[in-house]
């Protein structure tokens, strides 16, 4: 992870612009895909995140830490905990070791729904999993959960009676208070069943002084979201759920493995977690 990211199929640079991608204001996914190495990303995504990387310069490593979270928490929902159903809410542009790569190891017959707003995701997204019968992605946003629920698509792979996973990782501190972070996860748990899944991981503010300084750079920087939020304020997006050992934790520290870095300069300024519903 701590080299260029590899595309999931063909790569779509940024010349290629189709007419809904909005290339005069920052997106979280470029954004992200530029500080993972990947290559699509224009001037304004990367003056966004240079504006972070100025104000703590390890900063891209929390975006490496939440890539191998998810990786890990995958390969212990599939693996450990039976799931055999995926929803992942704000994926993101492809990477190296996508959800439904990393689940297909372990069992092939995975079904995996990938949910992203940004319409550059959702062209990656369709070039690769356009033949996949066990994955598919869809455009929605996490503001609604209905339309993510209620898709179509979602529903055609996903049996919403049957045990499920709901992966948040690297989005929740994206939504400004005034959004109600928790109210949308209240309902997104709601519609988990018995046995089903919720994992989170978001940027933290648990000691690391640099949490201030980065949640002004990202907020006055350009990309104007990242909210860095106490341990407590994130133990509620998990409320009534039953935490998988060894709970909410600063994401390296949930079932490291090898992949994971030993020496971690941003450990306290990312927290990761899996709730279990009864």
């Amino acid at each position: 992870m701590g080299g260029p990211s590899k595309p999931w199929s063909r790569p779509l640079a940024p010349e290629w612009n189709p007419p809904d991608i909005d290339v005069a204001t920052p997106s979280i996914a470029r954004v992200y895909d530029y500080v993972l190495g990947g290559k699509d990303h224009y001037d304004v995504d990367r003056r966004a995140a240079q504006s972070f990387i100025n104000a703590v310069p390890q900063s891209p490593l929390l975006a490496r830490d939440n890539r191998l979270f998810v990786r890990r928490g995958v390969r212990y929902l599939v693996r450990e905990a039976g799931i055999r159903q995926i929803i992942d809410i704000g994926s993101g542009l492809p990477t190296a070791g996508n959800v439904h790569e990393i689940a297909h190891e372990i069992d092939p017959s995975v079904r995996v729904v990938y949910v992203d707003n940004d319409p550059i995701v959702l062209a990656h997204g369709r070039a690769l999993l356009d033949r996949r019968p066990t994955s598919t992605i869809i455009q929605a946003d996490l503001r609604e959960p209905a339309s993510i629920f209620d898709d179509p698509d979602t529903r055609a792979l996903i049996d919403l009676d049957e045990p499920f996973a709901v992966l948040l990782g690297g989005i929740l501190h994206h939504l400004h208070d005034h959004e109600d972070p928790w109210a949308l996860t209240e309902e997104i748990r709601t519609r988990i069943p018995s046995g089903g899944y919720l994992l989170i991981a978001n940027f933290a503010r648990i000691g690391d002084p640099r949490a201030a300084e980065l949640e002004r750079a990202f907020l006055q920087g350009g990309l104007s979201t990242g909210r860095f939020r106490t341990y407590e304020e994130q133990l509620r997006f998990l409320e009534d759920l039953e935490l998988v050992e060894p709970g909410l934790v600063p994401a390296n520290d949930w079932h490291p493995d090898f992949e994971t870095p030993e020496d971690n300069p941003v450990r306290d300024l990312y927290l990761g977690g899996i709730g279990r519903k009864r």
